[in-house]
């Protein structure tokens, strides 16, 4: 685990995690792959000992108790909409530092980091790295970003992202070399290094030498108008801003330093993703990673994903599957020439019912801000019988709280409220003055309308309407009528961030595993997509430009203890406050939790290696199969 000290070092991966020392040398057995002999042996592409860096990460693979590999192959993956081959850059988890295994922050894309008490961080990069074009990636991608990206005002209006702002202050930010930066601040700021090791990462760096060419700063003014004009968009800075789309994966031209680069243009049913030749990872093999040469992800209906990987369309499939589909998939494994696993989730929670606490209806508004009727409701759930429904009781009924693998996991927060008990229930309602029912036993609000409790859904996964149909039975003995609305995805969010719905949905915390770095500023009002709160996130990333700011005790209460986990200087601190926080979800249930660590079917063809048979399936951290090195995972034929 990286803690903190006076001054300490994060070494480039110790041995002990299969990663050599950045330090190592290049392996004399160092291999050029097939897949670009032919653009090497023309002259159009350098030797692999000219495209990895001077000291590139080594993986010993037998350290890591897994197998070597030989490159080649193409690899089959589906997801449901277009946008979604940005999973490329999540699966493919190149990242400055990234979790290990064991949920370690270390050095990946960087040679090492030097941390001086969470104020000062100095990032090292590797000699000769460079990205997918073969241009260099030096300190000026990252100067670049700073200067005129992040602190241009046509680019980024709102100024640096939220992530690198200590008590509402930017860092000092500079280039000592071309392979150091130095991010400094005059208050800690203990998350930076988790925050670039995200699903979704904070890139602080572009391919300058790219992206410069449409900056009104170093292009040539007549040259940008014409592209400006022939791109059809109104400004220099939304050109810039359409090309630059390292997350969305969309630009094919724009270099990388994934695994696999986008060799697709354009919106297609299947995109392909070749291996980046100057990729910076090897194994003591001299074999230059990724092993596997093609990754193809097919746009399928949300409907097909369970069909297609059953008829043995796909080599390594988790997204778009859900433990329903897990009986049918094992049924067809002999034929379609796969295994399905069962892995854990990582999500606090599977199902999580948000009764938004911002709803623009006043009297549901104060109605829901009432704990002893979030309370009754959450009494009100049969989660042992939905547990048997839709998981044959594989999964693990509670509320929702951090997971056993956290070192914060507390029973009693698990447990809080979430016995079945509808006489306490309806005591509860009494007792908030919900008496007065209607002729059909449903319990009436303050000004006369019926409890009448619509909850939205994504309308994506079956088991949360089948877990929702269960819960409209218990929860009409205690008098309260739920009315399922499913909707789109985004239309859903768009509902929920304006204020409109009532209550949605969704799984619970991402992050259901946190350790000790791990930041808590998601149990506080700081983001929108919690869904019980959405005007008060939009309070928080906007510094009051939008949304409405806390204005209950228990909100306010958490702020201040996220503000203090920030400012904290030890782990005994930090660990102290989260207990805290997450004692105060529990007793103020802002989620609904029904029930986690439902099993993630994951299917994986019989000619793939080194997929671990056990694993957590986890959005954060982990970045899903992003921190099973999907780099490493070859065909045995």
């Amino acid at each position: 685990m990286f803690k903190t000290t006076h001054r300490s070092f994060l070494a480039a991966f110790l041995a002990v995690t299969g990663m050599l020392p950045a330090t190592a040398e290049i392996p004399a057995n160092l291999q050029e792959g097939t897949f670009w002999k032919t653009e090497v042996d023309s002259g159009n592409l350098p030797p692999v000992a000219e495209r990895i860096p001077q000291d590139p990460l080594i993986v010993d693979l037998a350290a890591k108790g897994r197998e070597f590999g030989a490159p080649g192959g193409t690899l089959r993956t589906m997801v449901t909409r277009s946008k979604d081959i940005r999973q490329m850059v999540v699966y493919g988890y190149a990242r400055l530092v990234g979790f290990d295994h064991e949920y370690n922050i270390v050095p990946d894309l960087l040679a090492s980091v030097e941390s001086e008490d969470n104020h000062k961080f100095t990032l090292n990069l590797r000699p000769g790295h460079k990205w997918s074009d073969g241009t260099p990636f030096t300190s000026e991608d990252f100067r670049y970003w700073w200067e005129d990206v992040a602190n241009n005002e046509f680019l980024s209006p709102s100024g640096p992202p939220d992530f690198l702002l200590v008590d509402g202050n930017p860092p000092t930010v500079t280039f000592p070399d071309e392979a150091t930066v130095v991010f400094e601040w005059d208050g800690p700021n203990p998350d930076f290094l988790q925050s670039l090791a995200q699903a979704r990462p904070p890139f602080i760096y572009r391919p300058s030498e790219f992206l410069k060419k449409y900056h009104e700063k170093f292009a040539d003014a007549e040259d940008l108008a014409f592209q400006v004009e022939d791109a059809r968009v109104k400004s220099w800075a939304a050109l810039h801003n359409k090309l630059d789309n390292l997350y969305k994966y969309d630009n094919h031209e724009l270099p990388t330093l994934q695994p696999w680069l986008n060799a697709s243009s354009g919106k297609k049913i299947r995109h392909n993703f070749v291996r980046n030749p100057y990729y910076h990872r090897v194994d003591s093999n001299g074999v230059q990673l990724p092993y596997i040469d093609v990754v193809e992800m097919e746009i399928v209906a949300p409907g097909l994903v369970a069909a297609k990987a059953n008829a043995g369309e796909a080599d390594l499939q988790g997204r778009g599957l859900a433990f329903r589909d897990a009986s049918i998939l094992k049924k067809g494994e002999a034929e379609g020439g796969y295994k399905t696993l069962l892995w854990k989730t990582g999500v606090a929670s599977q199902i999580a019912i948000y009764p938004n606490l911002n709803f623009t209806d006043a009297v549901w508004r104060e109605t829901l801000r009432d704990v002893r009727v979030r309370r009754a409701l959450s009494l009100a759930i049969d989660r042992k019988t939905i547990n048997q429904a839709l998981y044959f009781k594989l999964a693990h009924p509670g509320a929702m709280s951090v997971l056993p693998a956290s070192p914060f996991y507390d029973e009693a927060n698990a447990k809080a409220w979430a016995q079945y008990d509808v006489e306490m229930a309806n005591a509860l309602l009494d007792e908030a003055g919900l008496i007065e029912r209607d002729k059909n036993g449903i319990r009436l609000l303050p000004d006369g309308r019926p409890m009448e409790l619509i909850i939205e859904t994504a309308g994506e996964r079956q088991e949360v309407e089948n877990a929702l149909q269960i819960v409209t039975d218990t929860w009409r003995d205690i008098g309260v009528d739920l009315v399922m609305r499913p909707l789109d995805r985004d239309i859903l969010r768009n509902r929920v961030f304006s204020g409109n719905t009532m209550a949605s949905v969704w799984f619970g915390w991402d992050d259901g595993i946190p350790q000790m770095h791990t930041s808590p500023a998601y149990l506080a009002p700081t983001d929108q997509v919690f869904l019980a709160w959405p005007k008060w996130g939009q309070y928080y990333q906007t510094a009051g430009g939008s949304g409405e700011p806390p204005d209950m005790p228990e909100a306010e209460q958490l702020m201040t203890l996220a503000q203090d986990w920030e400012a904290a200087t030890t782990d005994e601190k930090r660990s102290a406050i989260w207990s805290e926080m997450l004692k105060i979800h529990a007793d103020q249930l802002f989620a609904i939790g029904i029930l986690n660590g439902a099993p993630q079917p994951i299917v994986v063809s019989n000619r793939l290696r080194n997929v671990p048979e056990q694993a957590m399936w986890a959005w954060e951290p982990g970045a899903h199969f992003g921190i099973h090195r999907p780099d490493e995972f070859f065909f045995a034929d």
